[in-house]
């Protein structure tokens, strides 16, 4: 009797720059989800250093950002038993899909992107509407500016949609502010696949469970970020617990002294919601155990919680980062298994668009 083959689990994608130390943010609305994909699919998390050096940046600490964020990765769960770890730059495709993809990107797609804009704004540059379309130009800051903004701050959605479509990616786990990004990724793979027949998976948007929008200490009208310039606004994976209660106790609330959840007391919310996501216990069951008490009480124990969640997170790290050869041996294990399949796609796409073959 022929043994029944087992369906192929989908393939699920996601990416991160390795800028240094991962916040409490990332942990909970993105990382400690994607642990829970690991037995249900085929799982590759890449360390993007190539997006890295679209910004001025100093090559000795992008190379200790990458092991680091290797380290903190399998810290929070990314088991690499159970899905591949690798840098970007380990594996032969990105940056050639990325030159036949842009060969299909109107340079339009790319000047409307938002973040693109945003960027560009804040090196002098504007990006003007005009009839045949949006158009970059100089503002006061003249030369200075044009040279402030390099062509790979520009291609950047090209380079990402080369890393999802290199490995046919079924599911991209994504926030809010790269949705833009994976629009055009599944734009050019629809694109590639009419003009040379069908060759890219074209990837969904994996949308993480909602509850775990964590936000700003210091201005809770944003999200927790490791860019903020307030040193007490952002709570770190790997900062001494003296450090995180010191931030928590600093956080902003409101003038009145009752502790509920709702829109117009989002300092509050914002402690309410981190002391739901890293204790377990619901924002109603919260609230009422808060009764009667003040922001004192609250702040003091979502302290005592964050600082019990990343213990052993911090634990693990430490551990990690003292076996820099099991490290080692995580990456290359994760670029041979990432560099099988995008040797596939490549030597499809490269075929699909005519070059001839390399003589073996």
């Amino acid at each position: 009797m022929k043994k029944e083959e087992k369906p192929e689990k989908p393939v699920i994608l996601t990416c991160a720059q390795p800028s240094g130390v991962l916040t409490l943010g990332n942990y909970l609305g993105a990382l400690r989800n994607w642990a829970t994909l690991l037995d249900g699919a085929e799982c590759f998390f890449g360390i993007v250093d190539m997006h890295s050096i679209t910004a001025k940046n100093v090559p000795a600490e992008l190379r200790k950002n990458s092991i680091s964020c290797l380290a903190q990765y399998i810290a929070c769960g990314m088991d690499p038993e159970k899905s591949h770890l690798f840098i970007q730059s380990h594996v032969i495709g990105h940056a050639e899909l990325a030159w036949v993809l842009s060969c299909q990107t109107p340079i339009g797609d790319l000047q409307r992107m938002t973040q693109f804009k945003e960027k560009a704004a804040r090196l002098g540059f504007a990006v003007a509407d005009t009839e045949e379309g949006d158009s970059l130009r100089f503002s006061h800051e003249g030369a200075r500016a044009q040279a402030s903004v390099n062509s790979g701050l520009l291609f950047y959605p090209v380079l990402m949609a080369a890393d999802i479509l290199l490995y046919n990616a079924d599911q991209v786990p994504v926030g809010e502010d790269q949705r833009q990004h994976l629009e055009l990724c599944r734009d050019l793979a629809r694109r590639f696949n009419h003009n040379y027949s069908d060759t890219f998976t074209v990837p969904d948007a994996l949308i993480p469970k909602e509850g775990a929008r964590i936000r700003s200490l210091q201005d809770p009208e944003k999200k927790m970020s490791k860019s903020d310039d307030d040193p007490l606004a952002t709570i770190y994976l790997l900062d001494p617990p003296k450090l995180i209660r010191k931030k928590i106790m600093s956080a902003v609330t409101d003038s009145d002294t009752e502790i509920r959840f709702g829109d117009d007391k989002p300092g509050v919310s914002n402690l309410l919601q981190i002391l739901a996501t890293t204790g377990g216990e619901s924002i109603e069951d919260l609230v009422q155990s808060f009764e009667g008490k003040g922001y004192a009480d609250l702040k003091s124990a979502t302290a005592d919680s964050v600082i019990a969640l990343l213990e052993p997170v911090q634990k693990r790290y430490e551990e990690l980062m003292a076996d820099k050869s099991y490290l080692e041996s995580v990456l290359k294990e994760g670029a041979e298994a990432a560099q099988k399949r995008a040797y596939k796609t490549l030597a499809k796409v490269y075929r699909k668009v005519g070059f001839y073959p390399r003589a073996r």
